[in-house]
């Protein structure tokens, strides 16, 4: 936190372009010699513990403790209706979180650092599908390739609810430099609406293949071109294309009426938050990749960086998305099967522990480590060892859970589910909820006191810039779009 002399203020900014210093803005900000600068990221707050905290506290209200929270009772006692109540809160805590995300970063930054993303959603992510299948395959007794390729699709996206840990909070100043911080915001939001494709690709060759193809006919062709047509045009590029087109529209109207004084502060600030509802109300509607959308949304909105420069100082958003956070990961204390976990047809419990250590230590650390010289965010081994192993498994797991346990509801032959789909039905259920638990506990390590710095010689990244460094954004934030 810097505390920066009026003289030396008052000629730094003199100079800045319209896009960062708005001085006919509505909002203005005005520096004064007390006035400290500050951003979202200096918010002190340890999101993981927040999280188990909030897990926790679901367990202690859950009807087998307090009876406080009764999910099961606020669904009339549906079990499929409590899964839809799940899936829907889930959809709404991400996309608002993507929105955000996408918001957070610096202009034009997908299309400036697309050859780092290519490489974390390309080979990156489909090599931690691949190992994650494998593990599962190797450890679920029983369990058919194309059910451990579903499963491993489901816990394949980094969850960006989680990653809050290291790219917002103290640990995330002192110890994270701030490229790297950018470049897992990306990944993190954008490999959240990518794992349609693989869950996809698995469920259509199950239902189209599996059993024989009981109940369906087209066989292996037929479910290849619903994935390219119905999954990629239909779910991804349309969302691509409509987030794009809904966030610049945003940000467009927000100008005419901001230049007009049509809009205050206080709507100002949660503009980001009912863009997001919109999208996922708009796009839900459509059928298409909402949670994509949303993230695409957030960069196409702020593209020229203004709206993302004007909130610099703002606590609302952050403190809406935290609330949010907070109440999803109390609902999953609350419904989580816990008692499924030591008795269940699917897999002993000795091995389910272990399954959650190999997932923890294969399914994203070794790939991210011999291809990260490609990646020039990542400077150093410890650093690729901690984005290796960093990567969470939270609400986007629970999000493709239930969506692929809607779509296997109707894989049926007349009123009987078929004997398939009934099974991975289960082991989803198990496998991918046991691994969230998982995720979300060991992740309170990287803010542990005890945790190096990831920059060089140790030292906070602060440390190494220089009082215009540290006051404002690099020269190429500042430049006009």
């Amino acid at each position: 936190m810097l505390f920066v002399p009026s003289s030396v203020a008052s000629s730094r900014f003199s100079g800045l372009s319209r896009t960062y210093l708005r001085r006919n803005s509505i909002f203005p900000k005005p520096v004064s010699p007390a006035q400290p600068i500050m951003s979202h990221t200096t918010l002190p707050t340890n999101q993981d513990a927040l999280s188990v905290i909030s897990l926790l506290a679901g367990v202690v209200f859950s009807p087998p403790a307090a009876n406080f929270v009764r999910p099961l009772e606020y669904a009339n006692g549906d079990k499929i209706a409590l899964e839809q109540i799940t899936l829907a809160f889930s959809r709404l805590v991400l996309g608002v979180q993507l929105v955000l995300a996408g918001v957070q970063l610096p202009s034009r930054y997908l299309k400036r650092e697309w050859k780092p993303l290519s490489l974390l959603l390309g080979p990156i992510m489909t090599t931690m599908w691949m190992c994650s299948s494998l593990l599962i395959w190797a450890m679920v007794p029983n369990l058919p390739f194309l059910h451990a390729l579903a499963v491993g699709a489901c816990v394949t996206p980094t969850d960006p609810v989680l990653s809050n840990s290291i790219v917002k909070g103290k640990f995330a100043d002192k110890n994270v430099p701030k490229e790297l911080q950018k470049i897992i915001i990306a990944e993190s939001g954008a490999n959240d609406g990518l794992g349609y494709p693989f869950l996809f690709l698995a469920l259509y060759l199950i239902k189209y293949t599996g059993d024989g193809g009981l109940g369906q006919t087209g066989g292996a062709g037929k479910a290849m071109g619903l994935w390219f047509y119905e999954t990629w045009a239909y779910t991804i590029i349309l969302s691509v294309v409509y987030g794009a087109v809904v966030g610049w529209t945003a940000n467009q109207l927000l100008h005419w009426a901001e230049e007009r004084k049509f809009v205050d502060r206080e709507s100002f600030l949660v503009f980001a938050i009912a863009l997001a509802l919109f999208i996922l109300g708009t796009c839900g509607m459509i059928g298409s990749d909402d949670v994509l959308a949303c993230f695409i949304a957030g960069n196409a909105f702020t593209w020229d960086d203004w709206f993302r420069l004007e909130t610099l100082d703002d606590s609302l958003q952050p403190t809406i998305d935290m609330l949010l956070n907070l109440s999803v990961f109390l609902w999953y204390g609350a419904t989580c099967p816990w008692a499924s976990f030591l008795k269940n047809d699917v897999i002993p419990l000795y091995r389910l522990v272990f399954l959650g250590i190999l997932i923890l230590a294969f399914r994203r650390l070794p790939i991210v480590f011999s291809m990260h010289k490609l990646i020039h965010q990542i400077d150093e081994k410890r650093q690729a060892v901690f984005v290796g192993f960093f990567g969470p498994i939270g609400v986007s797991a629970i999000f493709y859970l239930y969506i692929g346990r809607e779509f296997l509801r109707e894989m049926s032959t007349g009123d009987v589910e078929r004997p398939d789909a009934e099974s991975l039905a289960d082991t989803l259920d198990i496998v991918v909820w046991f691994l969230v638990i998982c995720s979300i506990v060991s992740y309170l390590s990287p803010n542990h006191p005890l945790s190096p710095s990831l920059t060089p010689s140790g030292r906070p990244w602060n440390q190494h810039s220089s009082w215009k460094t540290r006051l404002l954004p690099s020269p190429h934030h500042l430049s006009s779009p």
